[in-house]
């Protein structure tokens, strides 16, 4: 199955861009290849970049405030765990306290560096990294592996906060789905979303075995999804046949 993820708003288009990066700087990190290594650095930079919107820092507080004050909310209810729902609520309050005791916008910590800076500000030129541009960098491309993940690891810890109030927020945000199987009749499915109750984020998971790609669009009023195939001039077409999705919306 393959699952897509379409956002209702883009606070949370910003949070599905960050848990990509993140997960890509995870993967490679641990690997050796001086070349896996370049493409950390440009992850690194590409963070930074989502993360320097103005609001950025104050929407994840907001959302881990949110969280957290439904969560105190259910305090008492016998059909929960009060361990668990201590946990979680433990959970929220250690991501605030990181995110608002760091100065500045996440990974501000690092525009202090000359030498990272040097190579952010050639990293979006084509070949603007080659060694007669940056020997400097050329040079660290050739230090072992180790010593570059030790570095790497370092630089991204002034963005792990953030990585880890993401991961959160998301998470608790997608469990608040009930999935249901649903049929897009002749490759066509729309649904009004009910007033009073806002989504900000569609599931859908879909077998790619009938190569049927999906199309979403939709925004706090409703949405639609339109089943598309891959033709031979590679681009996409109307399935025009009935096909069946797993579609899970999330508050």
């Amino acid at each position: 199955m393959i699952l897509y993820e379409y956002p209702f708003n883009e606070r949370i288009r910003t949070y599905l861009r960050l848990e990509q990066l993140f997960k890509r700087l995870a993967l490679l990190v641990p690997r050796e290849h001086a070349l896996d290594h370049h493409y950390a650095i440009q992850t690194l930079f590409e963070i930074m970049d989502v993360a320097a919107r103005a609001d950025m820092k104050s929407d994840v507080l907001k959302d881990l405030d949110r969280h957290k004050q439904t969560l105190i909310g259910y305090r008492g209810n016998p059909a929960i765990s009060e361990d668990a729902l201590n946990a979680v609520i433990a959970q929220l309050d250690g991501c605030f306290t990181q995110i608002a005791e760091t100065a500045g916008k996440p990974g501000h910590g690092l525009t202090e560096n000359d030498w990272l800076m040097a190579i952010r500000s050639r990293i979006s030129i084509p070949g603007g990294t080659c060694e007669f541009d940056l020997p400097a960098y050329f040079h660290w491309q050739h230090l072992p592996a180790g010593q570059r993940q030790a570095e790497l690891a370092a630089w991204s810890r002034s963005l792990a906060p953030l990585a880890e109030a993401v991961v959160l927020l998301l998470k608790m945000m997608r469990d608040t789905g009930t999935p249901q199987k649903v049929v897009a009749v002749g490759g066509q499915f729309q649904q009004n979303l009910p007033q009073g109750r806002s989504f900000q984020l569609l599931r859908l998971r879909i077998d790619p075995a009938p190569g049927m790609i999906p199309e979403i669009s939709g925004n706090r009023l409703m949405f639609s999804v339109r089943l598309m195939r891959l033709g031979a001039d590679q681009r996409l077409h109307p399935a025009g046949e009935d096909g069946s999705f797993e579609l899970t919306l999330c508050a």
